[in-house]
């Protein structure tokens, strides 16, 4: 094994974490209500994915509750999708941001969320207290309406 002193350190990515934006803050959609997420999540979907499969994305806010992006997590098939935490977690990080929404749609059109989606809200409100990052909503959405975890009391 090469000692520490004879590797190339030059041979090292850089990591490098920059948001850049060119909206001004005063510009970008302000979320006060699931149904202010809900609207903005439906003007973004691909109206002709919605109803054909699952799609994961998330909503990035700043302490203001004001979107600061949107994300597409993951597009799967008929029937679900994987939403990594990490992912997740690296965009809201890379954006800085304080405050996240999770969001799916369910192409059956049933708003009622399973069980897997329960625990995937937990597991992503957890993760988020240990880095400051508040999991505000989780929106199912479809083209006939939408389901909010927050207006139901579940998170």
């Amino acid at each position: 094994m090469e000692s520490v002193l004879q590797q190339d350190w030059k041979k090292v990515a850089e990591v490098e974490l920059i948001y850049k934006s060119k909206v001004k803050a005063s510009e970008r959609p302000l979320i006060g209500t699931s149904k202010d997420a809900a609207s903005l999540l439906m003007e973004l979907w691909n109206e002709d994915k919605i109803d054909f499969v699952e799609q994961f994305k998330i909503l990035l806010l700043n302490r203001a509750n004001r979107v600061l992006g949107i994300v597409e997590i993951s597009s799967g098939g008929v029937t679900g999708t994987v939403a990594d935490p990490k992912l997740i977690f690296a965009a809201a990080i890379k954006a800085n941001a304080c405050g996240i929404i999770i969001s799916h749609n369910h192409p059956s059109s049933s708003l009622k969320p399973s069980r897997a989606d329960e625990q995937l809200t937990q597991k992503i409100k957890q993760a988020g207290q240990f880095l400051d990052i508040t999991l505000l909503d989780h929106v199912i959405v479809t083209s006939e309406g939408y389901y909010s975890f927050a207006d139901e009391g579940l998170l």
